[in-house]
């Protein structure tokens, strides 16, 4: 329960206070519980893996971003992780001061910069993410193994929907 109320007593009560109204309940209730369930799975994180690495949620998308698509340019970790360059700039100054990630100029464009992870920072990886996919799993235990993908597809359907791109 991340409020003062249960989400079941906030469904609860939003429907009658709202019963005047011609809206689409389940709609809301599906939007309103896809950003509490992405709230409480960031917090989660970040209070059980994250923590024992001194890892915050944006510091760890920044790492995976950068794991995954290595080299990869600043702009692209921000749009991937959906952060700022702001934001990112001082994710990667905390990150490059702990040895996990170093930037570069680009050889074709000295314009951009590149982020590599250095070697701390892919043996932190190696061994974080299968922690962290120990605790993905455990979250993701309350579907069914069998709904799993189907779940999965309307998650990506609703991003893509949000994102423009359907």
């Amino acid at each position: 329960m991340t409020g003062a109320h249960t989400l079941r007593e906030t469904e609860r009560q939003v429907s009658e206070r709202l019963s005047h109204m011609t809206l689409d309940f389940q709609a809301m209730a599906v939007t309103s519980n896809l950003f509490r369930a992405a709230s409480a799975v960031r917090n989660h994180f970040e209070r059980t893996v994250l923590s024992q690495h001194d890892l915050s949620w944006t510091a760890f998308v920044v790492l995976w971003v950068t794991w995954i698509w290595e080299p990869i340019e600043t702009r692209e970790i921000a749009e991937e992780g959906g952060f700022s360059k702001a934001t990112l700039t001082g994710v990667l100054t905390t990150l490059e001061g702990r040895g996990l990630v170093e930037r570069e100029k680009s050889p074709t464009d000295g314009r951009l910069v590149l982020v590599r992870l250095t070697d701390s920072g892919r043996t932190l990886m190696n061994g974080l993410f299968p922690e962290f996919n120990g605790e993905e799993k455990s979250i993701a235990s309350v579907i069914a193994a069998a709904d799993q993908p189907l779940v999965a597809e309307a998650l990506r359907a609703i991003t893509e929907r949000a994102e423009g791109s359907r």
